[in-house]
């Protein structure tokens, strides 16, 4: 059976399971179980910790794993990115009191104190930039380390930055690394049986929330330029109706698009302008 590590709990845990519940497997009812079969499917899900998801897979004794971009870089294992599911975005970044810094590039840090959570991660970002920096390990709390005296700077997930705020501290420079939830394999192996179908199907679930289906109906004699404003993915479906002239058109548009193409359709000629989720789809 497929191997497959899913995060236990904080923010990737649920998302995770979502995903692949829309993608038709099986996932645990209980919070505290810690594997799930999917015997149809030929899947085990073990629920592990996010940060040791990494090592399980790099170590070959799971095939896949969920986790964050962040976390894989972090635990240095021998293991790759296989695809983005384009959730638990995140982005790390330094973070300072306002003046304490001369200034913003790597360069700046030279020989400073900076307190993070993802030590992996910086010793990495230092050894790229060529800056010797000292590391400080810390597992939560990060933004308390300045005030502490235990740092200089502090790396952390930001996302508002209300909370570096509250400490009285402010971004430095361009974000270390963006973030977000990833499916990862061992790197060098050949991918185990059952590995293709679960990449069609999270990418099916990845499409489907980025798309909808849009029908309309159009006079034939304003075809070209509804179907410019809908060309789909391959290109739409028209069908001739009953009421001589018109024409049903059905094509699948981006999500975020939809209002703004539906206002262009109407303002073209088209009528009955419908949308419809989509819940899976194969490409």
């Amino acid at each position: 059976m497929l191997r497959i590590a899913v995060p236990n709990k904080g923010t990737l845990s649920i998302p995770a399971s979502q995903m692949l519940q829309e993608a038709g497997y099986r996932q645990r009812s209980d919070p505290k179980d810690l594997l799930c079969r999917d015997e149809p499917n030929g899947v085990e899900f073990f629920y592990l910790r996010p940060r040791d998801i990494a090592t399980y897979v790099g170590s070959g004794d799971l095939d896949l794993g969920i986790t964050g971009r962040d976390l894989l870089i972090d635990a240095g294992s021998p293991a790759v990115e296989v695809l983005d599911l384009n959730f638990g975005r995140a982005t790390v970044r330094f973070a300072a009191v306002p003046g304490s810094v001369k200034g913003s590039s790597p360069s700046d840090l030279e020989g400073l104190r900076v307190a993070t959570a993802y030590p992996g991660v910086m010793e990495r970002y230092f050894a790229e930039h060529g800056v010797r920096a000292e590391v400080i390990r810390l597992d939560g709390a990060v933004e308390n380390a300045i005030r502490l005296g235990v740092a200089d700077v502090i790396a952390d997930v930001v996302e508002t930055g209300k909370t570096l705020r509250q400490a009285g501290l402010d971004t430095l420079g361009d974000p270390i690394l963006k973030s977000s939830a990833v499916l990862i394999r061992r790197a060098g192996e050949e991918l185990p049986a059952g590995v293709p179908q679960l990449l069609r199907r999270l990418q099916g679930v990845l499409v489907a929330r980025q798309y909808v289906m849009l029908a309309y109906d159009v006079r034939a004699d304003s075809l070209d330029a509804a179907v410019a404003l809908t060309p789909g993915i391959e290109s739409p479906t028209i069908s001739p109706l009953h009421r001589e002239g018109w024409v049903a058109v059905q094509a699948m548009v981006p999500q975020a698009d939809v209002h703004r193409i539906m206002d262009e359709l109407y303002d073209v000629g088209a009528r009955a302008i419908l949308v419809t989720g989509i819940h899976a789809c194969r490409l």
